[in-house]
């Protein structure tokens, strides 16, 4: 099947989007990789039999759900393994949520410092807390290495998926 006109103005279409996914694993407020599962499902309804085949789409479904369990796991596993309690967890989870609104830094400090306080609030001492905030930080590092690596496997096999179907 050759590649029409419209075939490559679909793909750049849902590439585009793809990317925007792609910035989303790592910027919050973008929804990173179920925006790249929406963009090939679009594609698919739009291009019928010339989009993204069914098993395609089933890979980039699991890929998905992956991947967002990764990113919560991630950070609850760093905070833990570095001795949060479960108010350390909680802490980074909030703090995750109130750094959204300093982008780009409160982000990345949020969950570290908001793990801290809540062990602090808890009677912990500050080097326990400190441990709980670090490893907070190490699991968000993680949880958003893994997610784009996941959000560039997806893209990597719908282009490769759609480029082998236009070749053969």
């Amino acid at each position: 099947m050759t590649a029409t006109a419209t075939d490559i103005m679909a793909m750049a279409v849902a590439l585009f989007v793809m990317l925007l996914g792609l910035l989303g694993t790592v910027v919050p407020g973008l929804p990173g990789t179920p925006l790249i599962l929406a963009a090939a499902v679009v594609h698919r309804l739009c291009r019928g039999e010339a989009g993204a085949s069914g098993w395609v789409l089933g890979v980039l479904g699991v890929v998905t759900v992956l991947s967002v369990a990764l990113e919560f796991a991630a950070s609850s596993l760093g905070a833990r393994k570095l001795g949060a309690t479960w108010r350390g967890m909680l802490g980074a989870a909030l703090g995750a949520i109130v750094g959204l609104a300093w982008l780009p830094l409160g982000i990345l400090l949020g969950p570290m410092v908001g793990a801290m306080a809540l062990e602090l609030m808890g009677g912990r001492e500050w080097r326990e807390a400190g441990k709980a905030g670090l490893g907070a930080w190490v699991g968000l590092v993680a949880g958003a290495v893994g997610k784009v690596a996941c959000a560039l496997g997806m893209i990597g096999l719908f282009v490769v998926h759609l480029l082998v179907r236009w070749i053969t």
